[in-house]
């Protein structure tokens, strides 16, 4: 009886095996498919050739999803030769096509070209083209885990962004796609995807500003949780972002910067009422001090505009009361920071801002009076220590660091108003404490930088009332602006001149703690300098498919975990998360939620509600990636 069902088991198995065989040899893609479907298009422009043009395109997207018996796939097989042939031709060519077949301009266009084209008959018969292309080019973006063919992608997208006002699900993921991207990316992605945002706020407006300026603020803040010599640049380089995507609209912005600027506020708010070791954390930490970096550059920036100018008041504010927080010199470093921010609104918008006690104060202490304890010691970067601890708040290294640092920052402060009327009397009581604390010290050296600063402000003091012997106008006139005007244009003032020295010495002191040149984001750190060097228009017309063969070269085809790949293979840095920590603040502790807004939660919740489950979210695929690792990674990277 067994044997007979064995049999029965192989005669059925041997007959069901050439049926297999047949079916699907008929869905097998080649590149001469491809080449006469490419051939039809380019030349006698076939419709029928650009529905097979993107059913070849869906499976190649698709390629090694379980898709298990889906019917209405007409292709199932490819080798990765077709699949670059078919990426490069269709991210190359579909715009154009796009564009031709529902009647647009070859290029450019705005979010009411689209709502105007949607209630045309060209849109009813070749919409589902268009849905096709963006929805399938996001599956296969979130599957990449090269950062050339991610970019590559993005690039030839965003010339079709402006039909993702007709999709507004659509355009949700791609700006959570792109804004992962833009934190994590390395090499040009992260440009590249900065450019494909500010395109979408520029050409759909109001659908999706509120969305991005959130988005890349959260986004900002994910990326600057710790600080050190390798990763400022790359941290540079996301606020200038920022800043940048601001100017697109200065008035939405300002709701945003305010709603933002108040939940720092309300932070220090808490430390300052609480007075507990939780709350004073939540102010003295990377992410919170990178805010408030971040804001003083926007408000420097958009100085001039009436937009922005009166954020300059709170943030100032804010500024002043997390330098007097804890007033202690181990958090000269922070102060210091503070105190330079602090100049930088001062000189951007022409107003006073008393900072010199700040820095007076700190001379005061013992700590910088005395003789070192703890040996020379290394040298300590203040760019990138917030909290210093006891053992090198003992050495010489660390008192030189402070007090030079007290010097640049004060003649700073001085050297912008060199050139007022009242300089004298602004200047007195700082040289009073200066030359205070030239008898107080026992440390010669500092005794010799104060000795140079208080000869300088003497000089600056002739150099005004010698000027000011023969005005005649009272303080109280408006004419006592324009005071020493074509001096100050010229900066012949003793201070400012003795300024450009300490610049020169603070930069060449910067330049020579760097430990690598390795860094994190490097080519992609200096915004204008990598703006300059991407192609646009027609530019980039001409060596797209120069660059498209280059990128799709590779024998890569989509695959199950390559998402998980991606993460770790665009930002290799993030690994050592865990091992670099800021003394004193543990990562358990540095909470992300503390400066996002709390309604942007609900929305993601109902925008998942409303997506059509044809690709994952990012945020999701974070949390899995924490769980496990794949044995394959080494190799795939």
């Amino acid at each position: 009886m067994e044997d007979a069902e064995n049999q029965l088991d192989d005669e059925t198995y041997q007959h069901d095996i050439p049926e297999e065989e047949e079916k699907p040899s008929k869905n097998v893609l080649t590149t001469e498919m491809v080449n006469s479907w490419c051939k039809s298009i380019r030349e006698d422009e076939k419709l029928s050739a650009v529905h097979s043009i993107m059913k070849a395109f869906r499976t190649a997207c698709h390629y090694g999803d379980d898709t298990g018996t889906d019917s209405s796939a007409k292709f199932a097989v490819m080798s990765s030769s077709v699949f670059n042939k078919i990426m490069l031709f269709t991210l190359s060519e579909m715009d154009r096509i796009l564009r031709k077949l529902l009647k647009l301009p070859a290029s450019g266009g705005k979010k009411e070209t689209i709502i105007e084209l949607m209630n045309t008959k060209q849109w009813k018969n070749y919409n589902h083209l268009v849905k096709s292309y963006l929805g399938n080019a996001l599956h296969v973006l979130n599957q990449m885990t090269d950062t050339k063919m991610i970019s590559f992608t993005l690039r030839r997208l965003q010339y079709s962004s402006v039909f993702l006002a007709a999709f507004p699900s659509l355009l949700r993921k791609y700006i959570k796609v792109a804004l992962h991207f833009w934190g994590t990316g390395g090499d040009a992605l992260p440009v590249v995807s900065f450019l494909f945002l500010r395109d979408l706020c520029v050409r759909l407006g109001s659908d999706c500003l509120d969305e991005c300026f959130r988005g890349i603020y959260k986004a900002y803040v994910l990326n600057c949780h710790f600080v050190n010599a390798s990763k400022l640049q790359h941290i540079q380089f996301l606020a200038n972002c920022v800043i940048e995507l601001i100017r697109v609209d200065l008035p939405t912005a300002y709701q945003h910067a305010f709603v933002f600027i108040r939940q720092l506020a309300m932070l220090l708010r808490d430390a300052l009422n609480m007075k507990t070791k939780e709350a004073y954390r939540k102010v003295y930490e990377w992410k919170f001090i990178n805010c408030l970096e971040l804001w003083t550059g926007a408000i420097c920036t958009y100085s001039s505009e009436a937009d922005f100018r009166p954020l300059a008041y709170p943030l100032t504010q804010i500024i002043s009361g997390v330098a007097r927080l804890v007033p202690t010199a181990r958090y000269f470093p922070l102060r210091l920071r503070c105190v330079k921010m602090l100049n930088r609104i001062s000189a951007a918008t022409g107003t006073f801002i008393p900072v010199s006690m700040l820095l007076l104060d700190m001379l005061e202490m013992k700590e910088l009076n005395r003789p070192p304890t703890g040996g020379v010691g290394k040298a300590v970067d203040l760019r990138t220590t917030l909290k210093a601890s006891k053992l090198i708040l003992k050495t010489r290294a660390f008192q030189e660091a402070c007090v030079i640092s007290v010097v640049e920052e004060l003649a700073e402060h001085l050297a912008q108003w060199s050139y007022s009327v009242a300089f004298f009397e602004l200047s007195f009581i700082p040289a009073v404490r200066l030359r205070s604390f030239c008898k107080c010290t026992k440390v010669e050296r500092f005794r010799k930088e104060m000795r140079h600063l208080i000869r300088k402000i003497e000089a600056n003091d002739d150099f005004t009332n010698e000027r000011r012997a023969s005005v005649t106008f009272l303080p109280n006139d408006n004419a006592a602006t324009s005071f020493l005007e074509d001096e100050k244009k010229m900066g012949t003032s003793p201070l400012s001149q003795y300024v450009t020295t300490l610049r020169q010495r603070a930069q060449q002191r910067n330049d020579s703690m760097m430990e690598s040149s390795v860094l994190v984001g490097e080519k992609s750190a200096v915004f204008g300098k990598k703006l300059d060097q991407i192609p646009d228009g027609d530019e980039e017309d001409d060596i797209k498919n120069d660059d498209g063969a280059t990128v799709f070269s590779s024998s890569w085809l989509p695959g199950g975990d390559s998402r998980y790949v991606l993460s770790c293979h665009i930002c290799p840095s993030l690994k050592k998360k865990g091992m670099e920590q800021d003394e004193g603040v543990g990562d358990d502790e540095d909470v992300v939620e503390d400066l996002v807004l709390s309604s942007d939660e609900d929305e993601d919740e109902e925008d998942t509600a409303e997506e059509d489950g044809n690709e994952e979210q990012l945020g999701g695929s974070r949390q899995q990636n924490k769980k496990q690792k794949p044995k394959n990674l080494s190799n795939k990277n």
